[in-house]
Formats: C-alpha cells, sequence, structure tokens
C-alpha cells in the first residue's frame, strides 16, 4: 500500500510517499512544494493544491497521513498554517483520499521512541528506517515520519 505523507505550511510543504508492505517499508519519493513569499494568499494556495494534486496523480496513493494542527503562539502563524493545510486537504478530498490525522508527539514517538524528539532526531531516524533516500529537506523528512508513523498507526484499509 502506498502511504503519502504530508507536513503542511504555507512557505515549504513536505511530503513524502512510503509502501507499507505487511512490516516493511521503504521509500517511493519525497519532495517539497513552495510557494512564492510575494504573492497573493489565493495564489500560493492555489499553487500548493495544485502541485500536490500533482504528486497524487503521479504516485497514486492509497491514503494520506498528516500531523493534526497545533496553535502556536503567534494567531496569524496559526491562520496561515491552517490555510495551508486547507489547500492539501483539499487536494486530498479531490482525489478521493483518506486524509488519517496523528498528533505530532505519536508521530515522533512512532518513529524515534519518544514524543519528545527534536526534529534532527526525526530526520535521523527517518534516515535510519528508509537507508540510502536522498530527503529533499526537512519538510520532505517530517512528512516521511508521518507515513511511517501512519503505516504502524493508520487503519488497514
Amino acid at each position: 500500500m502506498l502511504i503519502l505523507g504530508l507536513d503542511p505550511s504555507l512557505s515549504s510543504t513536505g511530503w513524502g510517499v512510503i509502501r507499507a508492505a505487511s512490516a516493511r517499508l521503504s521509500h517511493v519519493a519525497n519532495g517539497q512544494i513552495r510557494t512564492d513569499p510575494g504573492a497573493p494568499m489565493a495564489e500560493r494556495l492555489a499553487t500548493l493544491q495544485a502541485a500536490l494534486a500533482e504528486v497524487i496523480a503521479q504516485h497514486r496513493p492509497a491514503r494520506a497521513a498528516a500531523e493534526e494542527i497545533f496553535v502556536n503562539k503567534n494567531p496569524q502563524s496559526t491562520l496561515k498554517l491552517a490555510q495551508a493545510r486547507g489547500a492539501v486537504l483539499a487536494a486530498c478530498g479531490a482525489a478521493g483520499l483518506t486524509v488519517n490525522e496523528h498528533a505530532a508527539r505519536l508521530v515522533k514517538k512512532a518513529v524515534t521512541g519518544t514524543g519528545g524528539a527534536e526534529k534532527a532526531q526525526v530526520a535521523a531516524m527517518v534516515r535510519v528506517l528508509l537507508p540510502g533516500v536522498a530527503i529533499a529537506g526537512s519538510d520532505a523528512a517530517d512528512a516521511l515520519a508521518v507515513a511511517i508513523a501512519d503505516a504502524h498507526l493508520g487503519p488497514r484499509h
């Protein structure tokens, strides 16, 4: 089964596709979708949705997974994250994908063994679990971690 992991962000949304076959995981693809910070919000969201729709069409995952939203100290940052997440979820919905949501602590625990792991620890474990993979950046590593966690925690469709 192919699982699409997502790390939504307005500036750089990470995505990662893994194949889960029983307890075995393998890397399929990963990347980051960047938007122009000088562009109007509607254009940035449309770019994000269209680029993710292309990823979905190319890889044809069976389901998707994303971290649950968290509230930042800065309300503007939370709002921008929520808008980006909406564009990402809309792309998944338009493709008919079920999206499983997992708390960030649960994703970290599933990948590293501890819910309080730092971003660098998560990326290091993704490299251990998917050896030899060229990861497009920290957002792609986070997305792969979400996909890995979903393979262990998500429903079996």
